[in-house]
């Protein structure tokens, strides 16, 4: 099926499930889903695995670390990867590795992890040291593998659908993608109380498995040769940050999200809310963490019924100094239902946030450019999950975790302020529409450096072209 006949109805008469009928996006939103469920589960037994070998914030701390320093180190190489090579080829080499390492966490798990009885911080270590350091071990090679995969799918992902389809299609894929946050969590709690670590890790190779197989099934329209792939590496990459840093809307975006996930979040420190706090063990724990993913999941199916209309500058600042004090209250409460609903708030809120800044770059992106710019975006975003999750474990050590959590939600909302002082275009964005509907052309090359200074609309290869 051709993708042009896949085109969007009038734009009078919006239709939220047009991305859903083209077969490619269908096996791409599976993928992602399936890896994302994958990734969770993983990420709520590593970090209960670990809280029940130290009992030590800053371990859970060093987990975000070990994943964030290789994400960061190879993203610009990884970008750059995106845009020369076949990004299914890329993303299901990455997939591959991914794969191996979650076996690897249940074969280590199986020899080095014995639990000793059914309490919530049951198990230990044979021994502590040794576990830790191959947990370590194998985190830091995910997050090479991620690096790769992010970029490579986030470019794949706009080479499925008309352009005109963007937004739609960006609601779906971060909707999915919650759903996965919401299950995932949920699950891996539930696995490590009922079958333990060993055997949630095998689930999680599972689902990985899964993911692999689907992103296999995708048949990707060719793209047109593009110029990046006899450039240098250096003058590549240089390429695609001057594209990045000289707009002011992407900067001023990138960096109030890096602030609110460096700062404003909790997830890495959970477990001691879970186990201190509210006393809800490892069940509630993944509870917890699955909280803020309804909450996406509510307001990406709103966002996808019912897209922004204008003013989305606004909202997009409205939605972080919320998320920060949806998070000052998370902390403050001594009620497992109240704090539930105190991270969906905060999870729906920070949906507004990732469905902006998503569908600014797929509307405002050449489709030659889009990897090299993912990877920019994915060092101050998708790593910031990993330093925040650092940094958590750093402050709550050094305050503790209440006052550490507190501190993060109020620098959130400050920076919410001061961003909208900083880049007042920002605040002024009314509409994605004037972006998603300008005239296409495919000549891509010819168009970025003339706009690179600006943000004006960049012409993409239309997806038409390339069916």
């Amino acid at each position: 099926m051709s993708l042009a006949s896949s085109a969007p109805r009038p734009k009078d008469s919006h239709d939220p499930y047009a991305p859903l009928r083209i077969a490619n996006f269908r096996w791409f939103v599976i993928s992602i889903l399936t890896m994302a469920m994958s990734a969770q589960i993983q990420g709520v037994v590593v970090a209960w695995q670990m809280y029940a070998v130290t009992h030590d914030p800053l371990a859970l701390g060093l987990v975000g670390l070990a994943e964030a320093a290789p994400f960061v180190s190879f993203a610009l190489y990884a970008g750059h990867v995106a845009d020369v090579r076949d990004r299914r080829r890329v993303a299901l080499t990455a997939l591959v590795v991914l794969l191996i390492c979650a076996g690897l966490l249940a074969v280590a798990s199986a020899v080095f992890f014995a639990p000793t009885s059914t309490s919530a911080l049951a198990g230990h270590a044979r021994p502590g040291a040794l576990i830790q350091a191959i947990i370590y071990g194998i985190i830091v090679v995910c997050g090479a593998a991620r690096s790769f995969l992010l970029p490579a799918r986030n470019a794949l992902g706009a080479d499925l659908v008309p352009r005109a389809l963007f937004p739609s299609a960006v609601a779906w894929r971060a909707g999915i993608w919650q759903v996965a946050a919401v299950a995932g969590p949920a699950l891996g709690g539930i696995f490590y109380t009922w079958v333990g670590p060993t055997r949630s890790y095998a689930i999680s190779a599972a689902l990985m498995a899964v993911s692999l197989f689907t992103v296999a099934k995708i048949r990707a329209p060719a793209r047109p040769p593009s110029a990046v792939s006899d450039a240098p590496l250096i003058a590549s990459v240089r390429e695609g940050l001057a594209f990045l840093f000289k707009r002011p809307i992407f900067m001023g975006a990138i960096t109030l999200d890096l602030v609110a996930v460096l700062f404003g979040g909790a997830v890495a420190i959970l477990p001691i809310f879970a186990d201190q706090i509210l006393f809800v063990g490892p069940t509630g724990l993944g509870a917890l963490r699955a909280a803020p993913a309804i909450g996406a999941v509510l307001m990406s199916g709103f966002i996808a019924l019912r897209p922004p209309g204008r003013n989305i500058g606004r909202t997009f600042m409205r939605a972080v100094v919320a998320f920060g004090a949806f998070t000052i209250g998370f902390a403050l409460s001594r009620s497992f239902v109240l704090s539930l609903a105190l991270l969906a708030a905060a999870g729906a809120a920070d949906m507004l946030s990732v469905y902006f800044r998503a569908t600014l770059m797929q509307v405002m992106v050449p489709s030659g450019m889009l990897g090299r710019v993912s990877a920019v975006n994915q060092i101050f975003i998708g790593s910031s999950n990993e330093l925040g999750a650092f940094e958590s474990g750093v402050a709550a050590r050094l305050l503790g975790t209440v006052p550490s959590v507190v501190m993060g939600g109020a620098i959130t909302v400050v920076s919410a302020l001061t961003t909208n002082w900083v880049f007042p275009s920002l605040a002024r964005l009314d509409s994605f529409a004037d972006y998603a509907h300008a005239p296409e052309s495919t000549a891509v090359a010819a168009t970025v450096p003339a706009a690179v200074a600006s943000d004006a609309p960049i012409t993409r290869d239309p997806p038409s072209a390339q069916s």
